[in-house]
């Protein structure tokens, strides 16, 4: 498996040959090779600021004479008017990397600023702000290192670090308790340990689960507030709880006051908008 370092290469480099192909022509053609220049990251919204360090990365991977002074690192909060870094090199380079170092910083501040909100709304309850693989193919562990730098937690990275028996595992099996006893035979015959969590749609499946046991955490689908309360109540901390289920800003508070300890929000990185800014010469 690949280390959070060698993804981050690989989607610098990927991102680069998409972008650059055999060459940036429009630079080319008129800023001589040897000009330097100084660009700012300058802040034109309120929000939390996330990918400063891979940013960094960024100018280094295409040109390691570019030195980067940063004025603000990751997880501050930011507000129209800040300049967060200055990058100062050779003008081709500073223009051939403004593009990827803001998609990059654009779309990490916006998660970062969204789990923010999440995490406010929430605050003194105990519960913890989760997010999902309802990612950007490709673009996952950049995401997810932006909901912890916004005050969230990753759920799982993906699908080898963590079972999470869902409804159609559950289904395809033939019921809740064949689900988890399957688990317990793979994870010892593969000598493998990992937490193991199960979704339930309903109380009878809760029920089950109950009687089963063999699961670390459970995760309520779609359940109300209400019915949220009566199940963190029959579960009474046998096993750790997740909300989950079009939970938004507005009742993610609701669902936890009812006990639970987790909520997954889906929304922290499959519809966030990009945090305003730009890369100015100075």
């Amino acid at each position: 498996m690949l280390s959070v370092n060698e993804l981050e290469d690989r989607l610098i480099d990927l991102a680069f040959a998409e972008d650059i192909g055999d060459g940036d022509h429009t630079t080319l053609c008129c800023i001589p090779e040897a000009a330097m220049g100084k660009s700012h990251l300058l802040i034109k919204e309120q929000g939390v600021l996330a990918g400063v360090e891979l940013a960094k990365k960024v100018f280094n991977r295409f040109d390691p004479t570019m030195e980067v002074e940063v004025l603000i690192n990751d997880g501050a909060a930011v507000k129209p008017g800040d300049i967060a870094m200055v990058v100062t090199g050779r003008i081709q380079s500073l223009l051939q990397t403004e593009r990827l170092m803001l998609n990059i910083m654009q779309r990490m501040s916006g998660i970062a600023t969204m789990t923010s909100k999440y995490v406010a709304r929430i605050a003194g309850t105990g519960a913890h702000v989760l997010d999902t693989r309802k990612t950007t193919p490709g673009l996952r562990m950049i995401e997810k290192q932006a909901v912890k730098i916004g005050g969230g937690m990753n759920h799982r990275i993906g699908l080898f670090d963590m079972i999470l028996l869902k409804d159609n595992h559950v289904d395809f099996s033939g019921g809740i308790a064949n689900a988890i006893n399957r688990c317990h035979e793979y994870l010892k015959a593969k000598n493998l340990d990992l937490k193991i969590e199960i979704e339930v749609r309903n109380f009878d499946e809760l029920q089950q689960v109950l009687d089963c046991g063999g699961v670390n955490r459970i995760m309520l689908d779609n359940f109300t507030v209400a019915d949220t309360k009566k199940a963190v109540d029959i579960i009474n901390h046998r096993y750790e709880v997740e909300s989950s289920g079009n939970i938004t800003i507005d009742t993610i508070r609701d669902y936890a006051e009812q006990g639970v300890d987790f909520i997954s929000v889906g929304a922290l990185t499959h519809s966030v908008k990009g945090l305003d800014m730009s890369f100015k010469a100075c």
